[in-house]
Parts: C-alpha cells; sequence; structure tokens
C-alpha cells in the first residue's frame, strides 16, 4: 500500500524536475544569444529568473513542509534534505545563466573577437551535466551521478583554454580588444561555475543513495 508521503515525495521530484529544466533552459538561451547576438533573447532570460526564484521558494516550503508532519527517518529524510540542495543549486545555476546574459548584453552589437567554439562547447557540457545530475537524483543512480563528478576536468580544461587563448592571442597583443575579451573570459569562468554546482549536486546524490560522504574525498570514487 502506497503512503500517504509517497504521492508528496513523487509531487517534490516533479518540481526539482521542472526547476533543473529551467536551468538548462536559461543556460542554453544565453549561450545563443551571445552566439547570435540577441538581446532579445538574453533579456527573456533575465525575465525569467523571477518565476525560476519564486519556484525555488516553493519547493522549499514543501520540503520543510514534509519534514515537519511526517518526521521522515533515514532514506525519506535525505531524499529530502537532498532535494532542498538540489533546489539551492539549481537557482545559483539559473543566477549563473543570468550573469552569462548580462555580460551578453554588454558586448551585443560589437564584432566578436573570434568565431565562439570552446565556449558553446563549454555551455553543452554545462547542460549535460546538470541533466545528468537532476536524473542521477529522479533515479538514486550513483553510477551516473560519478560521470558527472569525473566530466568536472573537462570543464576545468575548456575553461583554461578560453582564458589562455582569450588573454595570449588577443589581450597581450591588442590592449583595445580587452573589454569584449573580458566579457568572455567571465562567461566562461560562469559556464565552469555551473558545472561545479553540479558537482556539489551529484555529492549529495551519493550521499542520499548510500549515506556515504565523497566531498574532499576523492579516492572514494
Amino acid at each position: 500500500m502506497e503512503r500517504y508521503v509517497d504521492q508528496e515525495l513523487k509531487e517534490l521530484n516533479k518540481d526539482i524536475l521542472k526547476m533543473g529544466a529551467l536551468a538548462e533552459e536559461a543556460i542554453y538561451k544565453s549561450v545563443e544569444a551571445l552566439k547570435n547576438q540577441d538581446k532579445d533573447m538574453a533579456k527573456s532570460v533575465i525575465d525569467n529568473d523571477a518565476g525560476i526564484d519564486k519556484l525555488e521558494l516553493t519547493v522549499d516550503e514543501k520540503c520543510i513542509d514534509l519534514i515537519a508532519r511526517y518526521q521522515p527517518m533515514a532514506k525519506d529524510l535525505r531524499f529530502i534534505t537532498t532535494g532542498m540542495k538540489l533546489n539551492s543549486e539549481l537557482e545559483r545555476i539559473a543566477d549563473i545563466a543570468v550573469d552569462i546574459a548580462q555580460r551578453t548584453l554588454e558586448i551585443a552589437g560589437k564584432p566578436l573577437l573570434k568565431p565562439l567554439v570552446d565556449i558553446p562547447k563549454l555551455a553543452a557540457l554545462a547542460q549535460s551535466m546538470v541533466k545528468m545530475s537532476i536524473d542521477a537524483f529522479v533515479k538514486g543512480d550513483i553510477l551516473l551521478a560519478k560521470k558527472v563528478l569525473l566530466s568536472d576536468s573537462e570543464a576545468d580544461r575548456l575553461r583554461n583554454t578560453i582564458q589562455k587563448e582569450l588573454i595570449d592571442d588577443y589581450m597581450a597583443r591588442d590592449g583595445s580588444t580587452a573589454p569584449r575579451a573580458v566579457q568572455l573570459l567571465l562567461i566562461a569562468r560562469f559556464l565552469e561555475r555551473i558545472c561545479d554546482h553540479t558537482t556539489n549536486i551529484a555529492e549529495d546524490v551519493i550521499y542520499m543513495v548510500q549515506a556515504e560522504v565523497v566531498r574532499h574525498h576523492p579516492e572514494k570514487l
């Protein structure tokens, strides 16, 4: 027989999936706006953030209410508290997408320094890591969570590649490129930070499933 709490936990799952989808969409749109110099799309990312903030508060309230009414133990408690952490991480990811959109507005209408190659790659990796981390939570999939953690080194590599190229090939050779290059440097850093947030989610998923702390303990992977 299904417990009353089970249906509410399913609803919580749906809300967190929605948060994940909105965060993924915000990342995608912010980078598409950059690639296409699309001010309207960048502004839509900024405008939509209020709805994501509202959903974050709703999810938090549901989690607190579930704990207060059911006083869950063990697995259920870990699921709810992990859901609260994921909710916070996803809201921060959406905020970072807003940061990218704001940087895009700063350089929109100005010629790009070069065709964008590595930034879209980093954005695609960030979106993939967000999706994998949410799927790992919903399915309780430790292997998928570990895949997220192991993907972080590629995010760091891409960020470093972008940084080196912008500094060595543009800013160091022509100081007039600095204003545009700095915005791209920030965008690369923002995307790498999104990947860092997904690793936090993956670590929390591993704890939720097997009550094992892997944060600060890479040897446990």
